[in-house]
């Protein structure tokens, strides 16, 4: 009998012993840094803009590997010329719906989630 680890091999999760590793995603980005909560501030179009800025970013830093690039930098880019429009609400339900299966599996995927969710609590 062995007190030391136990694992559950059905998913690979280890119980006991030194659990101080950093969480990671499933593309290998490290997401110890993130918070979640059921509290949240009312998202503004600045937070928009900042999310946007950051997501941009993450684009740059992975030029020439991800498999929807130029769709993403177009899309960032509708995203900021609507939110500089009178009436950008309805218009951005698009991108909102475009933006989390483009990103899925990607090394900006993180990155395009946080932007989507901003952009449902700001047109919720």
């Amino acid at each position: 009998m062995s007190f030391g680890r136990r694992h559950d091999h059905s998913s690979g999760i280890s119980i006991g012993g030194d659990n101080s590793a950093p969480i990671q995603n499933v593309v290998g980005q490290n997401i110890s840094q993130t918070h979640q909560s059921t509290h949240r501030e009312p998202v503004t179009v600045e937070d928009l803009h900042t999310l946007l800025t950051s997501f941009r970013r993450d684009l740059d830093a992975h030029a020439g590997t991800l498999p929807n690039e130029r769709l993403l930098r177009a899309l960032a880019t509708d995203i900021e010329t609507t939110l500089a429009t009178p009436t950008p609400r309805g218009a951005l339900q698009s991108a909102l719906q475009a933006l989390p299966a483009l990103v899925v599996g990607t090394a900006v995927q993180q990155g395009g989630e946080a932007l989507a969710g901003a952009l449902a609590a700001w047109l919720g």
